[in-house]
């Protein structure tokens, strides 16, 4: 029973996170199921992957659905950043204390603040102006960074890459998370086929609990993000995300 209420709690911080702003469900599954249930990481860090990847692409579907997702473009950074966080990867590795495992909890909490204190206004129209072929250049160098960046850190990969399609791009906010969790199906999907590749199997009723609750609440968050206005998304995104980043590292703090 502990074990299916923890699960539930990770998943529903999980499933807001990224039907709203297309957050990464290992940035709230790991640091729970590490703490809670006392799984080793990369069985935990696996098991959030796994939970990401449907949730991720019924997110997806549900902002395609209603015209806020970029296929293209988001194809082009999709094959950027699984390139480089390979090579950022690779890199980390040859050097001493690169470790930053703080790095995307302080994200999703400055971010959220962002939200709330900045929305992101940009129309479609606006989105529209710029040409084909800058957008796709645009899209590789992005990737190429969030890649780098997730690969070098270990960290990060949902809200850079809303921080980056809003910030950098322009992208219209729907239309970015969109764009975000239909790439994060793909990176989810990679990386746990390869933990459980590596790691084997994990606890099977935790893998279950925790899809199954990210899954649940990444649907019901995304239906209502499409609905949703710019100014009440922005504010419920920021919500959203300043609330998981402040428990996350409360949870830290308890290991």
């Amino acid at each position: 029973m502990f074990q299916f209420l923890i699960c539930f709690i990770a998943g529903i911080g999980a499933g807001l996170g990224t039907g709203f702003a297309g957050m990464s469900a290992a940035a709230v599954i790991s640091p729970m199921l590490i703490t809670f249930l006392d799984l080793p990481a990369y069985e935990a860090v696996g098991i959030a992957l796994a939970s990401d990847v449907l949730a991720s692409a019924v997110s997806a579907y549900t902002y395609g659905k209603h015209k806020n997702l970029d296929i293209r473009n988001g194809l082009v950074m999709m094959a950027a950043v699984l390139v480089f966080t390979l090579v950022g990867s690779f890199i980390a590795s040859l050097v001493p204390n690169t470790t930053m495992g703080s790095f995307s909890v302080f994200m999703t909490l400055l971010l959220g603040i962002k939200f709330i204190v900045k929305p992101v206004m940009t129309t479609k129209e606006a989105m529209a102006s710029v040409s084909a072929r800058k957008r796709i250049v645009q899209s590789v160098i992005c990737g190429i960074v969030v890649g780098f960046i997730c690969g070098f850190v270990g960290a990060g990969g949902g809200m850079m890459m809303l921080l980056i399609l809003t910030g950098v791009l322009g992208y219209e906010l729907k239309t970015a998370v969109g764009t975000s969790v239909f790439i994060m199906t793909f990176t989810a999907f990679t990386g746990a086929v390869s933990h459980f590749a590596i790691g084997g199997m994990p606890n099977l009723w935790c893998l279950f609990f925790c899809v199954a609750s990210t899954l649940l609440w990444a649907r019901i968050a995304a239906k209502f993000a499409n609905k949703a206005s710019a100014i009440t998304l922005n504010r419920a995104t920021g919500v959203v995300l300043a609330v998981l980043g402040a428990a996350i590292l409360m949870v830290n703090r308890m290991k």
